[in-house]
């Protein structure tokens, strides 16, 4: 297991399915992650699952846990959204970098013209500035001209844009195979190979 974890942020967009589906593979590979959700992303929850999601802290990564249905070690730390205070928010706390599934056009936003309001956008500029990996997987369409000169910033400035747009050469046969396209592509960009996928010509 990487001894520096992993930050995935999970902010308000439709599309929970994908941040599950990456806590599923990296913690069944035993990689250390650290999660913040957005005050938005509860809404989320609740639209899409219609479930509650707990505050923070060890409800809400039993929470995660469950709800991912991962069987594996890996290490799971939940941060609440307005505690700008977490180990996260400062750059001389050492991450493998931070992914951002599903990423609202908000976040995006925010993050291009370099706005913190809470812990996830503020997490995601660390790793600007700290010339960490940030990947972003937007989850919106169509994007329009402020959504793309936002996306354009942000790879710009050293982030990695994967939407979530799946393939059809591997042969899915689930949403779940749909999904984990996507998912194995955005943790390519961080040099993470824990999704079972069949490439292209393999």
């Amino acid at each position: 297991m990487n001894q520096r974890p992993l930050i995935l942020g999970v902010s308000g967009a439709s599309g929970l399915i994908y941040a599950l589906r990456v806590l599923r593979h990296l913690l069944n590979a035993d990689q250390a992650i650290e999660v913040v959700a957005s005050r938005a992303s509860y809404q989320v929850w609740r639209a899409e699952y219609g479930l509650t999601l707990p505050g923070g802290g060890p409800a809400q990564a039993q929470f995660w846990r469950q709800q991912s249905g991962a069987e594996g070690g890996g290490k799971l730390t939940c941060h609440p959204w307005q505690d700008l205070g977490a180990g996260i928010a400062s750059g001389s706390y050492r991450t493998q970098g931070m992914l951002v599934v599903p990423c609202s056009m908000s976040t995006v936003a925010k993050l291009a013209t370099g706005l913190s309001t809470d812990l996830l956008e503020r997490s995601a500029d660390v790793q600007l500035k700290e010339g960490r990996p940030l990947v972003l997987v937007p989850r919106e369409t169509p994007f329009s001209l402020i959504h793309l000169r936002n996306l354009t910033t942000l790879a710009e400035a050293g982030a990695r844009i994967v939407p979530a747009i799946p393939a059809w050469y591997h042969h899915p046969q689930t949403i779940e195979d749909l999904v984990d396209f996507v998912v194995a592509r955005a943790l390519d960009q961080l040099g993470i190979d824990c999704v079972p996928l069949r490439r292209w010509r393999e």
